[in-house]
């Protein structure tokens, strides 16, 4: 079986990046395109879970695990509680707009949350990320 930290090097996308494993596969990846598509909800996390979804042919993941670079917004925790997926994995805690931060109760209760996985590497890419903007 492959490790967190294994799946969390394919969802390192710049400036977040999200991907859905199912039976050890990776069946969707998303990175935010908010600019790009001019989409407020182009979020990594939904991408990535509208593609799995679309790959699976259904709209619950619940035996799927999330991957994502970033702890998800409101927006996005919302959007997993709806889609039932049965774990999170992010690398990043987001201290101002985390969703467990804002909204604690957001996530489906059955759904399992691992936090912290390769966070030091997370941060730095949005460190640079944000760095580099700004200059």
């Amino acid at each position: 079986m492959f490790s967190d930290e294994y799946f969390m090097h394919f969802a390192g996308e710049i400036p977040v990046g999200a991907l859905v494993v199912c039976q050890n596969q990776i069946i969707a990846k998303g990175y935010n395109q908010t600019e790009k598509l001019q989409d407020i909800t182009a979020h990594a996390e939904m991408l990535a879970l509208t593609a799995a979804s679309h790959k699976l042919g259904a709209k619950y993941l619940k035996d799927c695990t999330l991957y994502v670079t970033l702890e998800p917004c409101v927006m996005c925790g919302g959007a997993i509680f709806w889609s039932q997926i049965g774990r999170i994995v992010w690398g990043a805690s987001d201290e101002k707009r985390g969703c467990q931060r804002v909204q604690p109760s957001i996530l489906h209760p059955k759904t399992k949350l691992t936090t912290g996985v390769l966070r030091a590497d997370c941060e730095e890419i949005l460190k640079r990320f944000f760095t580099n903007l700004r200059t």
